[in-house]
């Protein structure tokens, strides 16, 4: 690779970097080539290279959705470095290089509501429209109103507005997509006199002394958040393996009429009566919970021998208690997956990225 393309963004390309040490679960073998970008110039040069060696490419992150094979990634791997945010006339502007919980600190000191929600979630800003990031009620499709990328099959910058990003349930056009790498994101906030926007979940709102759509002060529904992605271990602790994880790795199911029917009729046939809440999207479809559906399907807290277990604290995260392997963490995935699919008929589907070769 072309060390000069370095110059100015992290002393050019390296080899044999692992992985492993650049993602929250701590697993994966060494990248091909890696390079630090830590400007939009820099960033582009570096993926052109990448290209023009006809490598595969693997933009990286916070690493905090990310799962990388034992043998690593063949590849070219760079790294967003990229820094700067913004914020006027309630537009917050943040580079994809900022740690995402400090963008959010950023928001709520500023006074502006619509990201409050979304404390403590690991990784960069850029990552957080390509997942379509949310908890507690929030997501960032609800906020974002722009977004700046380079276009590599124009090899131009552009700009995405709101309805380009095709936001969906933990997904959008930049997630699986390989042609947009994002620079910068844009989020239009509100200024409500330091209050939060309407407090969505059940347990915060409780912490908070609120009812469910009542409004707290922006700092008090910050911690109030914070203290139960803490609880659930959900915040990131080098001494606590329930944290070294890639966050929830199943997202929450989306069934038809006909597939809820049949998940029903299961529930009915095994005598469970209390079953999880079923929530309409908007194309008719229903949502239920997967960590519902995880643990009626005999997985509970904790669940697993090997050096890859679930949570102590959340049957949606699965950790590493040191000495783990990728092969280990995709061994109690299938296995979870598979009992989830025999006993309820339900399929559960991967929230992180695998970086190819690695397949589900």
């Amino acid at each position: 690779m072309n060390g000069a393309v370095g110059e100015g963004g992290g002393g050019g390309w390296k080899h044999g970097v692992e992985l492993s040490g650049l993602t929250t679960l701590r697993l994966g073998g060494p990248a091909g080539h890696y390079f630090e970008a830590d400007s939009e110039q820099t960033l582009i040069a570096a993926v052109k290279d990448a290209e023009g060696h006809g490598e595969p490419l693997l933009i990286l992150g916070g690493g905090s959705n990310l799962v990388v094979a034992d043998e690593g990634y063949p590849g070219s791997v760079v790294r967003v470095g990229l820094r700067g945010v913004t914020a006027r006339d309630g537009l917050l502007s943040a580079a994809a290089g900022e740690v995402w919980d400090e963008v959010v600190a950023r928001s709520v000191a500023e006074g502006l509501a619509g990201i409050e929600c979304l404390s403590g979630i690991p990784g960069l800003t850029g990552a957080t429209p390509i997942q379509n990031v949310g908890a507690y009620g929030q997501d960032v499709s609800q906020t974002v109103v722009m977004v700046d990328a380079y276009d590599r099959a124009t090899g131009t910058m552009t700009v995405l507005d709101r309805s380009d990003c095709r936001f969906s349930y933990r997904h959008s056009a930049f997630k699986g997509n390989a042609r947009y790498v994002v620079t910068a994101v844009h989020f239009q906030l509100e200024d409500l006199g330091g209050q939060s926007k309407p407090v969505m979940f059940r347990d915060v709102a409780d912490a908070l002394g609120i009812e469910i759509g009542g409004r707290a002060p922006l700092a008090e529904v910050r911690e109030a958040v914070l203290a139960q992605r803490r609880r659930r271990g959900m915040l990131l602790d080098e001494a606590d393996h329930d944290t070294w994880s890639a966050g929830s790795f199943f997202t929450n199911p989306i069934l038809t009429p006909d597939q809820h029917a049949e998940f029903e009729r299961r529930c009915a046939a095994a005598g469970i009566e209390a079953r999880p809440a079923a929530y309409p999207e908007a194309d008719g479809r229903l949502k239920i919970s997967a960590a519902w559906l995880i643990e009626q399907a005999g997985f509970g807290k904790g669940y697993g021998s090997g050096p890859v277990t679930l949570s102590t604290k959340h049957t949606l995260a699965l950790t590493n208690r040191g000495g783990a392997s990728t092969g280990d963490l995709i061994k109690l995935a299938t296995e979870v997956r598979d009992g989830v699919s025999a006993r309820f008929g339900v399929g559960l589907v991967p929230e992180p990225v695998f970086a190819a070769p690695l397949t589900w």
